[in-house]
């Protein structure tokens, strides 16, 4: 009989809304099987939705829980929560983590704009599951940010089943309706959707990089965590 010690070379953490079924699915695929991804849940969409004032000291206490798994970096994960605010309100969040950690953080609004830069994009197209009013906090915080948005669209669907039970081929057929030569990139805005599955034939039928809020995340949390290496399936961004 033979053991083995696991020990990952390292981890990161992330902050999601507890209705959310696909962060942890799609970190398990994506994630270097030596690297640890470790998730922490709080109620904080849709009818436990709070204002900013009320989230901070929820997000603390996830934030010091992660700390003590030895998370390193520490990502608060729900694209319209970190963007609700505009700038300001995603830096309140991402100081909120830091102050409670001392480690190093993120959110899915400084993600989204460090692939952007990756990509040196400027003019995005943004497509969301979201309600109009969701949506348009999305589109506020990216102009203030200083990006162009060439296309956008929101599916309106009805709530985090109907978000996360959307097929990867309707969202790779949806964002083909809004091909637009302008754009730089193409953003499918949210945490709980599939359309990770079909991204690179998305990258491959629009000729431009295409993020999904997922994708961007777990390449931040793992270049945070000092993996520099490709990420495969992750399309332009993992390469």
């Amino acid at each position: 009989m033979s053991a083995t010690n696991y020990t990952p070379r390292a981890r990161y953490g992330l902050i999601v809304p507890s209705s959310n079924r696909m962060v942890e699915p799609h970190a398990s695929r994506f994630t270097p099987t030596d690297v640890a991804c470790h998730v922490t849940r709080l109620r904080m969409t849709g009818p436990h939705f709070m204002s900013l004032d009320e989230l901070l000291p929820k997000v603390t206490e996830a934030a010091e829980l992660l700390a003590d798994a030895k998370c390193d970096p520490i990502v608060f994960h729900c694209t319209a929560n970190s963007m609700s605010d505009g700038l300001e309100g995603e830096k309140l969040i991402k100081e909120a983590i830091e102050k409670a950690s001392g480690r190093p953080a993120a959110t899915t609004a400084s993600a989204t704009m460090a692939a952007f830069s990756h990509f040196n994009a400027s003019r995005v197209v943004l497509v969301s599951p979201y309600p109009r009013a969701s949506h348009e906090h999305e589109l506020e915080f990216l102009t203030e940010a200083g990006y162009e948005i060439v296309g956008e669209k929101n599916l309106g669907l009805k709530g985090s089943d109907a978000y996360c039970n959307m097929p990867a081929t309707d969202w790779f057929n949806t964002m083909l309706e809004m091909k637009n030569d302008k754009a730089d990139v193409y953003f499918a805005s949210c945490a709980n959707i599939q359309a990770l599955g079909a991204l690179e034939d998305m990258e491959e039928a629009l000729g431009a990089p295409v993020v999904t809020s997922n994708q961007l995340v777990i390449w931040q949390g793992l270049r945070m965590a000092g993996i520099k290496e490709p990420i495969p399936g992750l399309g332009k961004l993992g390469a």
